[in-house]
């Protein structure tokens, strides 16, 4: 099966096993399969997140972790308290290969994160949230775990957040006092040599 078809695959499950099955299948791969077409969210992410949160803030959630190509590059920019949370745990196996990770959490991410309020220091959470992936109310976990004057880090694309629900999610921890935006990039492509018409943007948000 080729990358492409385990991406629509994950597109279409219609539950967070279905998911965790795809995953599991696709972990020795992955990393293969996606930074041959040029797949940059890993790398973004860390660099938005270096841009606004110091390396010494304190424990970083990297959220929906994969193979940890997130953690990997936050620990060469300095960031030594990593925390990886995965869905998958063939995924978690993969990325605690990196070393870049002091803790590892199998779990749900739109279901519960099982850290403590305010534990982190910021989180990243890029390539997380097309159709199949993580519900909108992950959002809701992830700023829970994040303490005030944390930084968070997402990716949204384009052609669906509004669908599945991300605006009212977002405007709501707005409203309510949780976070502010600090910034949100404009669209671009996460794969640089396949997809190109699979827009997004990224935003950047600081805890209240």
């Amino acid at each position: 099966m080729s990358d492409t078809e385990e991406l629509e695959d994950v597109y279409a499950a219609q539950s967070a096993e279905d998911t965790r099955r795809i995953y599991n299948k696709w972990s020795h791969s992955y990393d293969a399969d996606n930074l041959s077409r040029g797949y940059r969210l890993p790398a973004l992410g860390a660099g938005l997140l270096a841009q606004y949160l110091r390396p010494d803030a304190g424990p970083v959630l990297d959220a929906g972790s994969g193979t940890g190509l997130v953690g990997e590059t936050l620990r060469l920019m300095g960031f030594d308290h990593l925390i990886a949370c995965d869905l998958s745990p063939e995924m978690l196996c993969v990325s605690a290969a990196t070393e870049a990770y002091e803790s590892f959490h199998e779990t749900d991410i739109g279901a519960h994160i099982p850290l403590d309020d305010s534990l982190c220091a910021g989180f990243v959470c890029v390539g997380a949230f097309g159709p199949g992936h993580a519900p909108p109310r992950s959002l809701i976990e992830l700023a829970r775990v994040t303490r005030p004057g944390g930084i968070g880090v997402f990716n949204l694309l384009e052609a669906h957040y509004v669908e599945q629900g991300f605006p009212d999610i977002m405007q709501a921890l707005t409203d309510t006092g949780r976070w502010e935006q600090v910034h949100v990039t404009p669209p671009f492509l996460p794969f640089l040599l396949a997809e190109p018409d699979l827009w997004s943007r990224a935003y950047v948000m600081r805890m209240l």
